[in-house]
């Protein structure tokens, strides 16, 4: 009996010292008191871990007697450590809450406002892709006198060259054409009609704090033009520490970047001024005689004014100009020399704005917004006997009521927008003037339905004085899964009121282009639905980050206006007919300790039906794919490694472009105060100039093709940024 009581004593015992060495833990997050599924459990200095169930529970078995130190870790959480003493004296599971990063880490926090409210980008029903941060920092490097590059290294997104010879591009997402593209600034649409052109050559990401895209109908939010999607370029604020930038920047291609930023709040007034200086030389890789870069020289000055007059009111007064001269062409001419007969194309531009903004809050919850700008846009187009010149005014003015509850976020406001051109009296016969007027109202609504489910509704009427009436609603809704997935569906509708101002006529520089007939043209309309899924976890107990987004879309545009031969002349033509973009994009994520791998793939599938006629939408890659390797020492180095592929495309002369890739180098050192670097761009020397033309004809009146390839090759570029 002795004996037997002995054995249950040392089974018993046994036992005991076993439950003492196992350490069972609920991990949740601090501030829902929700159970984390997946948080990682890690005895330091070992390679013993587990992962929490779907009830934030985890088994950490095998401890060693003593002092231990155990280490929580969750993706979007701080990590944190504790130090036990084993065996426990405690039977019962220990509760670990973690703090969320959205909360503790404010610089990390990206509050979107494309969509009109102040949400994160993590509860935000609409898909809204922000570049921001680091990563916009980085994409300066590449090219710092523009914001092409950064835009057209997106999935999805594709920068399209106009001009062979002055670089004159537009911005294409999911395929479409540069115009169904609205590109607004700080919630202002100052890059319509005539001033959209040059747009992206003259904006610099120097004081941009983000980008934030909407890919899809988005007319509901700004109005119309956003068939193919929104940009919203966000400028940097001033905060109570001061902020004095400087860049530097010189190419390989003889090129100048000089620009600097200042901004910093006081008691009552805070202020922000940008100014730069940006020159290209004359630049002929190919050795054809044409420029592949043009001459140019460009002055910017960006001053704003911002006046708290209380915690509830604040101005914001601000003055956007920009001056350039470019000139591409024959390159000898461009040069200077003399040269008989020659093909040149120049652009001059002064570009004018003023914003005013007056918020004023009523309430803890209630906001009053008052909103108006004024532009001013004068180019000048000219080539070998042909000039082509006008004016642009264009005002927008809008006052908004937004109210934040616990349950719903309302937002209410109306809008008056102008569109005024003239044209200069030149050769032309018929001048291609007109004045739009649009008035609209709109409301948003998002209703936190559940606190996985979240959806967001919007309706907007517009009366445009040429066109009618449009109503114009939109839906999207979020539902958090879990703490690893997450998925969206969205939708909506859109317009965009026709002028002469697209990526066919700017590529012929207006030539031949009569005027629109009102009286037999209608507004262009769409209707496009996003569907995304995102999951994100570690791996390997921790020690890999892993996040990947997949999206599927699809927006159909009725009656696309066309620009068609008619005898010598070109008009816009109105077929019964149809542009269909559908697709799908995929982003991949990967992180391990100092490194990030970025992959993303685009397969855009767009077609075009005229009458009975269907062909595919011209150029436009139906598979690419972007990939960027990063590798980043915080505060000491960042290299990155990049890598695009381009399908073949369909042109409009009928014949396929070639398939392509290109690649590139980046690598910054960074001190307390100042960091340099340097950019290897398109170091493989794509071109288009070496598998394709770009013209037919002789080079003193060149008849140029489409430009869907690189044509100005591998440059280096580097330069000193100043932080003071």
């Amino acid at each position: 009996m002795k004996k037997l009581l002995l054995l249950l004593a040392a089974v018993l015992f046994s036992a005991l010292a076993y439950s003492q060495h196992t350490f069972k833990v609920t991990v949740k997050d601090a501030k829902t008191n929700q159970p984390l599924s997946g948080a990682s459990v890690l005895l330091f200095n070992s390679t013993k871990g587990a992962i929490a169930d779907s009830l934030g529970t985890a088994i950490l078995n095998g401890i060693p007697t003593g002092k231990q130190i155990i280490v929580f870790t969750y993706i979007g959480y701080q990590k944190k450590t504790d130090t036990l003493k084993f065996p426990l004296s405690q039977a019962e599971p220990m509760v670990i809450l973690l703090q969320s990063t959205e909360e503790n880490e404010a610089l990390e926090e990206v509050v979107v406002s494309a969509t009109r409210g102040s949400r994160t980008i993590d509860n935000i029903p609409t898909r809204v892709e922000v570049i921001a941060g680091e990563e916009l920092d980085e994409k300066g490097n590449m090219k710092p006198g523009d914001i092409r590059m950064m835009l057209a290294e997106s999935t999805g997104i594709q920068t399209q060259q106009t001009s062979a010879t002055s670089g004159s591009s537009s911005i294409r997402i999911q395929g479409l054409d540069g115009k169904y593209t609205q590109i607004i600034r700080d919630g202002f649409p100052l890059y319509s009609g005539f001033s959209g052109g040059l747009g992206l050559l003259q904006v610099a990401p120097l004081d941009l704090q983000q980008v934030e895209v909407i890919k899809g109908s988005s007319s509901t939010l700004y109005g119309g033009g956003a068939i193919a999607g929104l940009v919203n370029l966000v400028s940097k604020k001033p905060t109570e520490e001061r902020q004095l930038n400087f860049l530097l920047n010189g190419t390989s291609a003889l090129g100048l970047d000089a620009s600097g930023f200042y901004a910093q709040k006081f008691e009552k007034v805070g202020i922000t001024t940008y100014a730069a200086y940006n020159h290209g030389s004359a630049y002929d890789p190919s050795k054809i005689g044409l420029t592949a870069i043009p001459k140019f020289n460009r002055f910017t000055l960006n001053p704003k004014l911002f006046i708290y007059f209380d915690e509830a009111t604040t101005l914001m007064a601000g003055v956007n100009a920009t001056v350039e001269k470019r000139i591409g062409g024959n390159i000898d001419f461009v040069k200077g020399k003399t040269v008989s007969n020659p093909y040149f194309e120049e652009n001059n531009t002064d570009r004018y704005s003023t914003q005013v903004e007056l918020g004023h809050r009523l309430s803890e919850n209630g906001k009053l917004t008052f909103k108006n700008s004024i532009s001013y846009y004068d180019r000048s187009i000219e080539l070998p006997s042909y000039l082509f010149s006008g004016r642009q005014v264009s005002t927008y003015s809008e006052v908004n009521y937004s109210r934040n509850g616990e349950k719903a976020d309302w937002v209410f406001g109306a809008n008056f927008l102008s569109d005024n051109f003239k044209e200069d009296i030149g050769t032309s016969a018929a001048l291609r003037n007109y004045s739009h007027n649009t008035i609209g109202a709109f409301v948003q609504n998002t209703w936190n339905s559940t606190e996985k489910l979240t959806i967001e509704t919007g309706i907007r009427g517009d009366y445009h004085n040429e066109y009618g009436f449009f109503f114009l609603p939109r839906i999207s809704g979020l539902w958090k899964i879990n703490d690893h997935v997450s998925t969206r569906l969205g939708g909506g509708f859109g317009y965009k009121a026709p002028n002469v101002f697209t990526e066919d006529a700017e590529r012929i520089q207006f030539r031949y282009v009569l005027p629109i007939n009102v009286s037999n043209t209608k507004a262009e309309r769409s209707y496009g639905a996003n569907y995304d899924i995102n999951y994100r976890t570690s791996l390997f107990t921790d020690k890999v980050g892993f996040s990947i987004n997949h999206m599927f879309f699809y927006t159909r545009i009725a009656d696309p206006i066309l620009l068609t031969p008619i005898g010598s002349n070109l008009a816009y033509v109105q077929p019964n007919g149809n542009i269909i973009t559908k697709g799908m994009e995929t982003n991949i994520k990967l992180t391990y300790a100092d490194f990030k791998l970025f992959v993303g793939y685009t397969l855009a599938d767009v077609g075009q039906k005229a009458g009975s006629v269907y062909t595919n939408y011209p150029l436009v890659s139906k598979h690419r794919l972007n990939n960027v390797l990063m590798y980043e020492i915080e505060d000491k180095w960042k290299i990155g490694a990049e890598a695009y592929y381009f399908s073949k495309q369909q042109l409009n002369d009928g014949v396929i472009g070639k398939s392509y890739w290109t690649a590139g180098l980046m690598a910054e050192k960074l001190w307390e105060k100042f960091s340099i670097f340097v950019n290897f761009e398109n170091f493989t020397d794509t071109r288009q100039t070496k598998f394709d033309s770009i013209y037919t004809g002789n080079i003193a009146s060149p008849i140029f093709r489409d430009i869907y390839a690189p044509v100005d090759g591998f440059v280096i570029n580097g330069g000193i940024k100043l932080k003071l």
